[in-house]
């Protein structure tokens, strides 16, 4: 159910209209979970049943490890880790296991291939994750309390992993972040104004930006790039970095404002990421919660930076690959998440065996556009298969005696430009005097975004990653 679809604003007038009657407001958490496996099973009815186990399994685990025999604990604890890690690993690698090294025409190797790959099945396995790392380590536990009773825990757990607006494709939400959210919420307290700013970016960012750019982007793939002339192809991955942002800081805000109607707080997944001075400032911006997760639960457990500098750049590397494995089952996203692990690792190099000049202005911008043009080609490792990305950089260097397609050239720098001028606006609002000027200006620009997603959406289509 996409967030822009009919259906999707229907279930969620319905319940907002539900889940605020005074009589009603004992079960708010439970009509919001009803509303979110309803969210969940329109797209796929028979793995709403994954969901449901996997809930049920992380809800069990953790209300043993707390009041289970304590002597089992950790024996509770690893065995949850275990059975989450085996199912995403059933349900989204085992079809990469089968292309890899079996034979996909008949046998184990053709039914492998044919699994269904659960929408969010990545997103929600973290969350149970990190519930059952969190109680366990007990590192929260002002916090995060696991309720005696059984049934307030089912409920409880069940809405901290459905929840609809982060279930598809997040922001990851940690347990000792949520929870202590978990509660009566009123009408009188909702903040229209965070509702409203957030829902009109996230829309504007997704149908007028991203689902436009995909009309010229769509040339990336193979063999259409084989026809594309060699600035035209280095233009749509300008374009495609400028789309997936779009796409996926669009959903990431819409989930901040529908989340906000019915009183609970997301994380910020996105602040701005393409004014990155550095490697490491990029992942504190881009997928905020993914890359918080991953140095939370895996790169500190790993070592960190805390065992030597051969030792943390290797743990930025394995931390980074598995990320990147993370977004998909295929080896270009290990590749694509290895490349910027590289990049961590050579920059903490720098960093720990050169005394580098000081940053100013000219410096930043300078670094800014290094970082910016790194990422960007990553994108191709991103969007295709390790070996049409060799095509792809062939392409480029062999398509210039082609003529340059005008009208792809103009949209994509037509799409891309409100983009650049979102980044640029962050950037000019640290002067408090331009900061004024746009914040009693701002219903301007509100008011063209709205105007644009009225009559400039592009087609439809479902966010890049509702795959993971």
């Amino acid at each position: 159910m996409l967030f822009n679809s009919a259906i999707f604003i229907l279930l969620l007038v319905l319940t907002f209209i539900v889940y605020y009657i005074p009589f009603l407001k004992k079960l708010q958490v439970q009509i919001l979970i009803l509303s979110s496996l309803i969210f969940y099973a329109y797209s796929q009815p028979s793995l709403l049943l994954l969901l449901i186990v996997s809930a049920l399994i992380n809800i069990a685990v953790s209300y043993l490890i707390v009041n289970g025999n304590p002597k089992m604990r950790r024996f509770y604890a690893t065995t949850g880790v275990i059975i989450n890690l085996a199912v995403l690993v059933f349900f989204k690698y085992s079809p990469l296991f089968a292309k890899t090294f079996l034979n996909t025409d008949a046998g184990f190797g053709q039914f492998l291939l044919m699994l269904p790959l659960p929408i969010g099945i990545s997103f929600y396995t973290f969350e149970g994750l990190s519930l059952l790392i969190d109680v366990y380590s007990n590192k929260h536990k002002d916090i995060l309390t696991i309720e005696k009773s059984l049934s307030k825990h089912f409920y409880k757990t069940l809405f901290f992993i459905s929840f609809f607006p982060h279930l598809i494709a997040g922001p990851i939400l940690k347990a000792y972040e949520f929870y202590p959210q978990i509660g009566e919420k009123k009408f009188k307290n909702i903040n229209w104004s965070y509702v409203f700013e957030k829902l009109v970016q996230g829309y504007f960012l997704k149908m007028v930006i991203a689902d436009n750019l995909t009309n010229f982007t769509f040339w990336m793939e193979y063999p259409y790039f084989k026809t594309i002339a060699s600035f035209d192809l280095i233009l749509i991955v300008f374009g495609y970095s400028i789309q997936i942002f779009s796409d996926f800081a669009g959903y990431s805000l819409i989930a901040l404002g529908i989340a906000k109607l019915f009183g609970y707080d997301l994380i910020d997944n996105f602040n701005f990421p393409y004014i990155s001075s550095s490697f490491s400032e990029f992942w504190r911006r881009w997928h905020i919660s993914l890359s918080t997760f991953l140095k939370e639960y895996l790169y500190i457990p790993l070592g960190g930076n805390r065992r030597g500098r051969v030792r943390t750049y290797t743990n930025l590397i394995i931390t980074m690959g598995l990320g990147g494995l993370w977004h998909g089952a295929a080896w270009s996203y290990a590749i694509w998440g290895l490349y910027h692990g590289l990049a961590l690792a050579i920059e903490r190099f720098f960093l720990n065996n050169f005394k580098l000049p000081q940053k100013n202005t000219f410096t930043k911008i300078l670094m800014g556009i290094v970082v910016f043009l790194v990422v960007t080609i990553s994108w191709v490792f991103f969007k295709l298969p390790v070996e049409n990305v060799i095509e792809y950089f062939k392409s480029i260097y062999a398509n210039q005696h082609l003529a340059h397609n005008g009208t792809l050239i103009v949209f994509i720098l037509l799409y891309s430009t409100p983009v650049v001028i979102y980044h640029f606006l962050y950037l000019a609002n640290q002067n408090p005097m331009i900061a004024n000027i746009t914040q009693k200006y701002k219903f301007i620009a509100y008011g063209c975004m709205l105007f644009m997603i009225a009559v400039n959406s592009g087609p439809s289509g479902s966010f890049i990653y509702f795959q993971f």
